[in-house]
C-alpha cells in the first residue's frame, strides 16, 4: 500500500472539523451566498437595538421636559413613529434574510450529503475483501447510514446555528463598544470561563460521543447477526444467549450515551449561569452610570439589549457544540472508512489476452504462488504453488478446512494479491489485466446462493444485464430453474425477498447456477455450489453443471465426491499446499489422502454423502482459514 493509501487518523477536534467543513468546499459560490445574507441578518439585527435606544431617548426626553415644564413639551411621536417603523422593518428584512440562508444552506447540504453517500458507496466496492474480514458488517453499516446521517444533521443545524452566533457576537461586540467601553470590558470578563467550559467539557464531549458510535456499531453488530442467523438461534433454543448479550452491548452504549449527554447537557446550564452573571453585573453599573449622567437611558437600555444578545449565542455556541462534537465523532469514523485503503489500481495500460486461430480461451496458470492474508510479512497459507489448467479442463478441489481452496479460487478472480509469484489467464498476468475485464470472464456460483430483492427474472438476468428474456428463459431451463417456476402464481415476475424468503434454499441454488449458465464465463467457478440441495436435485444440478462446464475451465470445490468423480483432475490441498493429483481412479490408486476421503464416505452411509476430509492439525485445533 502506497503513501496514499495509508488511512489518515483523525483525532483532534480542528482535523476533524476541516474534514466536515470540506465537504461544504465544492459548492463555494452557494456557502458565500449564504454568508451574505447571514452577514446582512446579522448587521441589521445588531443595529436595531441602537435605533431602538434612540426611541427610549425620545419617549425620555419627551417626558422629562414636560415635566420641567417647558412650553410646549411633550413627546415627538412623529420621530418616534418613524424611529419604531425602521427598526420593524430591520427585523422584518433579517427574518427574511435568515430564511433565505436556511433555504439555501439546507440545499447545499442536502447535495453534499447526497455525494458523501455516493462516495461511501463507492469506496464500498473498492475496499479489499480483507477489509471486511476484520469488521463486524453492523459497524461499517452503522458508518454509511447513522453516521452520515448524524453529519447531515450537523451540517444543518450546528454549522449554520455556529456561523450565525458567531456573528453575533461579533457584531453586537462592535455595537457594544460603540454605545459604552467600560461596560463592554465587564462583559467580556465572562469569555475566559465560556473558553474553559467549551474547551475542557467539550473536548471530554467528543471522545465520549466517539465512543457512542463506537458502541452503536457494535449494537448493530448485533443485531445484524441475530437477523440473519434467526432460524440457527431458535433451532439451538439460544434466545436468551443472545438477548444477554444484546443487553451488554446496549448498556455499554448506554453508559457512553450517558457519559457524552452528560458532559454536553452540562454546558448549556454552565453558560446560562454565566449569562445571567454578566446580565446582573451589567445592569447594575449601567444603572449607576445613568444616575451620574455619564449614559443616557436609550443608551442602557441598548447596551442592556445587547448584552442580551451577547449571551445568547454564547449559549447558543454551548448548545450547537453537542450536536457539533457528535457530528465531529461521526466524521472521523466515516473518514476513517472512505481513508482506507483500497485494493491495488488496475494498471494504466492493461493486457487483454489474445488468443492464436483456433486456440480455445481459458488457460490458467499458477508459477510458484505464494500467499498469506497479512501481505507478505506474514506466514503464507499458500507457498510455492505450481499447477497448469488446460483449456476445458475441469479441476475439482478438495482437502480439510483451512487448506487453501476457497482463497485458491480467490486468488484467480483477484479477490486477494498473490503475494509472491504470478497467476496467468492464457498466458498474460492478471495483475496485468484490469479486475473488470478478469470477473468479465469468470461466472461463480457460491455455497451461500445469494439473492437480490426484485423477481426471478431479474435475479438471473444479473449475470448479464443485456440479455433478453429469451435468453433468460434459455439458462433457467437449462438450470432445471424452468420446471419450478412454473408452479409459482407469478412465474418469472415472483418477487423474491433479498434472502430469497419465497424459495427454497435448493431453488435459490438452482437460480444462482441460472445466473452463471446466463453468463457463459470462460472460467467457471463452483465453491460447494450443490451444498444446499437434496440428492433428487442434485442429479438435475449435475445435468446442469456437466451442459454449464462444457468447454469451459472449471473450479470445483466440494466435499461430496459425486459431484468430482467426473473430473478431469482432482487436486487434494494440505496446508496451503497441493499434497495429491490426479483423476479419481488415479488417486484411489494412489492410495492417499484422497482414498482416505472416498472410504470415510462410503463408510459414511455412500459417496453422495457430505464428509469432509479430517487433518490431523484441524483435530489440534490449528487448522488455517478456508
Amino acid at each position: 500500500m502506497d503513501e496514499m493509501q495509508q488511512p489518515q487518523k483523525i483525532r483532534s477536534f480542528w482535523s476533524a472539523t476541516k474534514r466536515m467543513l470540506g465537504l461544504l468546499g465544492a459548492r463555494k459560490a452557494a456557502m458565500a451566498w449564504v454568508f451574505f445574507l447571514l452577514t446582512v441578518c446579522v448587521v441589521l439585527s445588531v443595529w436595531a437595538p441602537k435605533v431602538l435606544g434612540y426611541a427610549v431617548d425620545v419617549i425620555y426626553d419627551g417626558v422629562r421636559a414636560m415635566w420641567s415644564g417647558e412650553p410646549g413639551a411633550g413627546i415627538d411621536y412623529g420621530r418616534l413613529g418613524e424611529l419604531i417603523g425602521i427598526v420593524l422593518g430591520m427585523y422584518v428584512v433579517a427574518g427574511v434574510f435568515n430564511w433565505l440562508q436556511g433555504f439555501v444552506l439546507n440545499r447545499v447540504v442536502v447535495a453534499v450529503v447526497i455525494e458523501l453517500r455516493a462516495r461511501v458507496e463507492r469506496k464500498i466496492h473498492h475496499l479489499p475483501l480483507n477489509y471486511y474480514d476484520t469488521r463486524q458488517r453492523g459497524d461499517i453499516l452503522s458508518r454509511t447510514t447513522n453516521d452520515v446521517d448524524n453529519i447531515q444533521q450537523a451540517l444543518q443545524q450546528a454549522i449554520s446555528q455556529l456561523v450565525y452566533s458567531v456573528m453575533m457576537i461579533i457584531g453586537v461586540l462592535v455595537m457594544m463598544f460603540t454605545v459604552s467601553w467600560q461596560l463592554t470590558l465587564l462583559s467580556l470578563l465572562v469569555l475566559p470561563l465560556t473558553a474553559v467550559i467549551v474547551g475542557v467539557i467539550g473536548g471530554r464531549a467528543q471522545k465520549e460521543y466517539g465512543s457512542q458510535w463506537r458502541e452503536t456499531g457494535r449494537v448493530n453488530g448485533h443485531v445484524e447477526e441475530s437477523f440473519t442467523g434467526h432460524d440457527l438461534v431458535v433451532a439451538y433454543g439460544r434466545q436468551e444467549e443472545m438477548a444477554e448479550e444484546f443487553t451488554r452491548r446496549n448498556e455499554s452504549m448506554y453508559r457512553a450515551s450517558a457519559k457524552a449527554q452528560f458532559l454536553s447537557g452540562s454546558m448549556m446550564p454552565l453558560m446560562q449561569f454565566l449569562t445571567w452573571l454578566s446580565y446582573v453585573v451589567i445592569a447594575v453599573a449601567g444603572g449607576l452610570r445613568v444616575a451620574g449622567g455619564s449614559m443616557t437611558l436609550g443608551a442602557a437600555t441598548a447596551f442592556i439589549t445587547y448584552s442580551r444578545e451577547f449571551n445568547q449565542p454564547l449559549s447558543e455556541v454551548a448548545g450547537m457544540m453537542t450536536m457539533l462534537q457528535s457530528g465531529l465523532a461521526s466524521t472521523e469514523r466515516v473518514f476513517e472508512l472512505l481513508d482506507a485503503g483500497e485494493e491495488d489500481a488496475d494498471p494504466a495500460d492493461p493486457v487483454t489476452p489474445e488468443l492464436a486461430t483456433g486456440q480455445k480461451p481459458g488457460r490458467v496458470e499458477f508459477r510458484d504462488v505464494s500467499f498469506g492474508y497479512g501481505g507478505a510479512d506474514t506466514e503464507p497459507l499458500i507457498t510455492d504453488l505450481d499447477l497448469t489448467v488446460e483449456p476445458g479442463q475441469t479441476i475439482a478441489i478438495v482437502g480439510p478446512t483451512g487448506a487453501g481452496k476457497t482463497t485458491l479460487v480467490n486468488l484467480i478472480m483477484r479477490f486477494y494479491e498473490v503475494t509472491g509469484g504470478s497467476i496467468r489467464l492464457d498466458g498474460v498476468d492478471t495483475r496485468a489485466m484490469t479486475r473488470a475485464d478478469l470477473r468479465s470472464r469468470t461466472g461463480m456460483v457460491l455455497q451461500d446462493a445469494v439473492l437480490f430483492e426484485g423477481t426471478i427474472m431479474e435475479n438471473i438476468r444479473y449475470g448479464r444485464l443485456e440479455a433478453t428474456d429469451p435468453e433468460v428463459i434459455d439458462a433457467a431451463k437449462a438450470a432445471y430453474v424452468d420446471r419450478f417456476v412454473h408452479a409459482l402464481p407469478e412465474g418469472y415476475d415472483t418477487v423474491i425477498d433479498q434472502d430469497g424468503g419465497s424459495v427454497s434454499a435448493g431453488e435459490r441454488q438452482l437460480i444462482t447456477i441460472a445466473r452463471a449458465f446466463l453468463r457463459a464465463p470462460e472460467l467457471l467457478i463452483l465453491d460447494e455450489a450443490t451444498s444446499s440441495v437434496d440428492t433428487r436435485t442434485e442429479v438435475l444440478v449435475q445435468k446442469a453443471m456437466n451442459a454449464i462446464r462444457a468447454d469451459r475451465t472449471s473450479f470445483v470445490i466440494a466435499h461430496r465426491l459425486s459431484t468430482i468423480r467426473d473430473a478431469d483432475r482432482i487436486l487434494v490441498m494440505v496446508e496451503g499446499a497441493i499434497v495429491e493429483q490426479g483423476s479419481h481412479e488415479e488417486l484411489l490408486e494412489l492410495d492417499g489422502a484422497y482414498a482416505d476421503l472416498y472410504r470415510s464416505q462410503f463408510a459414511a452411509g455412500g459417496a453422495g454423502d457430505d464428509v469432509d476430509i479430517v487433518d490431523p492439525a484441524d483435530a489440534a485445533g490449528t487448522g488455517g482459514a478456508e
